[in-house]
């Protein structure tokens, strides 16, 4: 029976970032998330080109979380003709907030930087939007309670449901035509220090899954990893980087130094957080207590605990500070950032550390280290790398390959369709293996641009 739904995937497929789903049924067209390209170059370039619709014909976009890979095409989608709504939850608003703006910063940054050492390949370099189109996106923000359906059109309603991943995550439900389509988003840890664990869906007709560590299995001892971590780094008496994305994780690496430093787990060096998008998401945190485990006490003291890092000129001096310190600093794969600044001085340092602590995507300079690289490249110069890389794994705000198997463990019977994406290509056959051992359901894994009638 034809339903008149067309699901077509402009992100996230056959790659773990610009996450896009473009629905369309009873002339309604709806996005699903509006992210970034990251990583590598043939997936950033994809950012520039013309929008695959006319963004005058969607009507309706829908978020299910603030990270920059589901949110950070959303001004450059304005800046070509969308002025429609976009719907998530409160914190998810005010987190794309922060996130916009300081993309925006970074990208007006990079190409005032990159034509002023004549470095770019283009004759002037241009952002892909700047704060203007950010200030324009704002306004179209319009945030929704979680777990009510709310009506969209004729026989299309959508709700949010609690995932955990980081402040105001959410997976999407939506009722179309008699049809149950579900977009899980990226699900978050089942114990987690900060988060509550996800909900889990009891039925859908279709599943669009994520597989970012779709063959990965998180150690259980993160927490102990990290503290050995510094521990060993700190006996070189050299400082300790830790690339961190600014939202949740360079919270949960504030909550969790703070705690180590007070069971003098760590040894007693200053530990600063230098992300003033992370200093924004912080004060969101004490905003929406309802929607993580942190009491206001605890905040309060974990900030008194920590140095936050407020000016560029702050920052300088850290560079030129030779005594041992902890330095939180964004970007968390390293793609842009306060860290780069940090980077030049201190990945020749044999006695600096770089600890990894999130996802690397394929192409990042976090991925570059990860894989060894012997140099890096930093705003148009090669840096060596001396400094020790020590990856600490269980510390991402990412279900694992067991913890997305249990996400699905609820549902009452097989979906009719399941769609494997936001993964690399090893991460998504490894989940649609394991979901055959333990299901015996079938599954598809789309290729960018697929579109499926269902």
């Amino acid at each position: 029976m034809n339903t008149g739904i067309k699901l077509t995937f402009l992100g996230a497929a056959g790659t773990v970032t610009g996450s896009k789903y473009l629905l369309q049924a009873n002339n309604t067209t709806i996005l699903i998330d509006c992210g970034l390209f990251q990583g590598l170059k043939q997936l950033r370039v994809l950012n520039w080109e013309k929008f695959p619709v006319d963004p005058l014909s969607i009507d309706l976009v829908l978020i299910t979380h603030g990270h920059l890979d589901h949110v950070g095409h959303l001004p450059r989608l304005v800046k070509e003709g969308f002025n429609g709504p976009i719907w998530c939850t409160s914190p998810t608003s005010e987190i794309a907030k922060v996130i916009l703006e300081d993309s925006a910063k970074i990208q007006e940054e990079e190409a005032e930087h990159a034509n002023r050492f004549g470095y770019s390949k283009h004759k002037e370099a241009l952002p892909l939007y700047d704060l203007n189109d950010v200030q324009k996106t704002i306004p179209l923000f319009v945030s929704q309670p979680i777990k009510e359906w709310i009506t969209v059109a004729d026989n299309i309603q959508v709700r949010f449901c609690y995932n955990g991943h980081i402040l105001g995550a959410t997976y999407i439900e939506l009722k179309v035509n008699g049809k149950l389509i579900t977009f899980s988003g990226d699900i978050g840890r089942m114990k987690d220090p900060l988060l509550y664990p996800p909900e889990l869906p009891r039925e859908t007709d279709v599943l669009v899954m994520e597989s970012t560590y779709g063959n990965r299995a998180h150690p259980p001892d993160a927490e102990v990893q990290l503290a050995k971590a510094i521990v060993e780094s700190s006996s070189k008496d050299g400082t300790i980087l830790v690339p961190s994305f600014a939202v949740e994780r360079t919270q949960l690496l504030m909550f969790l130094l703070w705690k180590l430093k007070k069971s003098k787990a760590i040894p007693e060096v200053p530990v600063y957080m230098d992300s003033p998008m992370g200093r924004n998401v912080l004060e969101i945190f004490h905003c929406h207590s309802e929607w993580h485990r942190l009491s206001k006490e605890e905040c309060t003291e974990m900030c008194r605990d920590i140095i936050r890092v407020k000016t560029m000129e702050e920052t300088m001096k850290l560079v030129a500070d030779r005594h041992p310190k902890i330095i939180i600093a964004g970007s968390g794969m390293a793609t842009g950032g306060r860290i780069l600044t940090y980077f030049e001085r201190y990945l020749n340092d044999k006695a600096a550390t770089i600890l990894l602590v999130g996802y690397q995507a394929e192409g990042t300079r976090g991925r570059q280290l990860l894989d060894g690289a012997n140099e890096i490249k930093l705003r148009g110069k090669f840096f060596k790398v001396r400094a020790s890389i020590i990856n600490v794994e269980g510390l991402s705000a990412h279900a694992d390959q067991e913890e997305l198997i249990h996400w699905m463990s609820s549902l009452s019977k097989p979906p009719k369709y399941i769609f494997i994406t936001h993964g690399e290509p090893a991460s998504a056959r490894a989940l649609q293996e394991k979901i055959r051992q333990v299901y015996n359901w079938e599954t598809a894994i789309p290729h960018l641009n697929q579109v499926i009638d269902l």
